[in-house]
This record gives C-alpha cells, structure tokens and sequence, in this order.
C-alpha cells in the first residue's frame, strides 16, 4: 500500500525529489565552477612569484650596475664610460618592464573567483525569493 499517495503527498515528494536533485546539479556546477576558478587563480600566482623573483634579481644587478657605471665614470677612458652607462640603461628599461608586467599581474589577481561569488550571490537571491 503506498502511504504517500493516498495521503496526497505523492506530487509533494516528487517536487522535492526534483528540488532535491536540481540542487545537486546545481552544487556540482558551483563546485567544477570553483575548481576552474581555482586553477586560474594558482597559475596568476605562480606568475606573480616568478615576477617577483625576477623584478628582486633585476633590482639587484639594476643596482651593482648603476653603482659600477657611476664608478667608471671617473676613470681615464670616455668609451668605457659610454659603456657602462648604456649597460646600466639596458639593465634599467628591463627592470622597468618587469615591474610593469608586475603591476599587471597584481591587479588582475585581486579578482580571484569573481565567477563564482557572482554565482552564489544569485543563487542566495533565488532561495530568498522562493521563501
């Protein structure tokens, strides 16, 4: 004898099985969503501590070779003067470039799973209005 029907509750039990399995498809979606989000925000991570690396490198060998142009500058030769400034100039627009990729990087990693929390907040707003 089945209870559910002759007590009515047949359609009811159907609609929440149907709630029931809509909302873990729905889960599933949030969750690979989440995941893909995941691993975008790692690889924009990884980038960013190559980047750093490299600008704190740059910085240094900026720095000696600045130190080394200004030395040279004293010495007797003028070619050797032209040198190292042009050396130091090489090293400098390429320590620039670094912190501008850096800069790039860092903005873009502040909008970590933005798809998903967008998401979520829409399907918080869809529960309320269904209450």
């Amino acid at each position: 004898m089945n209870w559910l029907s002759l007590l009515g509750l047949e359609a009811f039990a159907a609609r929440w099985r149907a709630n029931v399995i809509e909302g873990a498809i729905a889960a599933e979606d949030r969750l690979e969503l989440a995941r893909l989000e995941w691993l975008d925000q790692k690889r924009r991570l990884q980038q960013l501590l190559v980047l750093l690396v490299a600008v704190a490198g740059l910085t240094v060998v900026t720095l000696v070779l600045l130190s080394m142009a200004v030395l040279v500058q004293f010495w007797d030769t003028p070619n050797r003067m032209l040198v190292a400034w042009v050396v130091a100039g090489v090293w400098l627009v390429a320590w620039f470039f670094a912190i501008v990729k850096l800069a790039s990087v860092v903005r873009s990693t502040g909008s970590g799973f933005a798809l998903t929390r967008r998401e979520l907040s829409q399907d918080w707003r869809e529960i309320k209005e269904r209450l």
